[in-house]
């Protein structure tokens, strides 16, 4: 049984107050079911994970990824990361900054597709 967990929720509060302005420009785009009438909640607690973002509904997780998922180490541990998550039953999808930035209509067209999946 799930109880009480107040050291996820504030670091859930302490990762929602440093958001990114791609995790923001992006979170306008899916909260209130604005995508497809899609329900997102924003730094969501998944195992021992912190998703940017997270579609209960269809197991879906959307990370952000910045300039620091560059390097070869970097890029081996979000691997292990989205293995993780996929054995516990989710799909992450994963978008740049920069796609966020420069391509908002293509990211979101691609979730969308993702989810009705």
């Amino acid at each position: 049984m799930r109880g009480p967990q107040p050291w996820r929720t504030n670091r859930s509060r302490a990762l929602r107050s440093r958001q990114v302005t791609a995790e923001a420009k992006l979170w306008e785009e899916l909260r209130s079911r604005r995508l497809g009438g899609f329900k997102f909640v924003r730094q969501a607690a998944i195992g021992p994970y912190f998703a940017d973002f997270a579609c209960r509904e269809k197991k879906l997780i959307v990370e952000v990824d910045g300039a620091t998922h560059g390097l070869d180490e970097e890029i081996a541990a979000d691997q292990a990361r989205t293995a993780a998550l996929e054995r516990m039953g989710y799909r992450v999808c994963r978008v740049t900054n920069d796609d966020v930035e420069r391509n908002m209509d293509g990211v979101l067209e691609w979730l969308l597709h993702e989810l009705q999946k």
